[in-house]
């Protein structure tokens, strides 16, 4: 069974004593492609991290990546990322409909009759109002479901 394995907590363990890659790989019992790859984050069999665990004399547990840890952090990161992107799309609509408002009021004043724009606008703006009321609830909704500090 492979075991996603801390990498860099690898790395920094290796070199808080000093060692080579050559020696640890020696220490342990294993090959130098083995360390390397464990080295850059990649998965290991059992038996290869327990023999790490025990040459540094920790648990095993320091050595593995916490898989619900990493997919809360890379959810956070999503959503985030996600909430952003809704504000500028909120941004780029109300660009759109600012250039629109000048146009349809320069319409309506060419016409003579103000009021021929009247429904576009009122359903563009309720279109405008829709889009940022749905910015508003997501990013309410984002900020209290993101745990506090622990």
């Amino acid at each position: 069974m492979q075991i996603h394995v801390d990498g860099p907590q690898v790395r920094r363990f290796r070199e808080a004593r000093g060692w080579s890659q050559e020696h640890l790989a020696e220490a342990a019992g294993i090959s130098l492609r083995t360390v390397q790859r464990i080295e850059r984050g990649g998965t290991a069999a059992r038996e290869s991290l327990m023999a790490l665990a025990a040459v540094f004399g920790v648990d095993l547990a320091a050595l593995t990546v916490d898989a619900e840890a990493r997919a809360v952090a890379t959810g956070r990161g999503n959503s985030s990322r996600d909430l952003a992107r809704l504000r500028l799309s909120v941004l780029i609509h109300l660009a759109g409909y600012l250039f629109g408002m000048l146009l349809f009021g320069a319409i309506g004043l060419g016409t003579g009759d103000a009021s021929v724009m009247r429904w576009p606008t009122l359903w563009w703006t309720v279109a405008m109002a829709g889009h940022g009321l749905v910015l508003a609830v997501v990013a309410l909704v984002s900020r209290h479901r993101e745990p506090g500090p622990a």
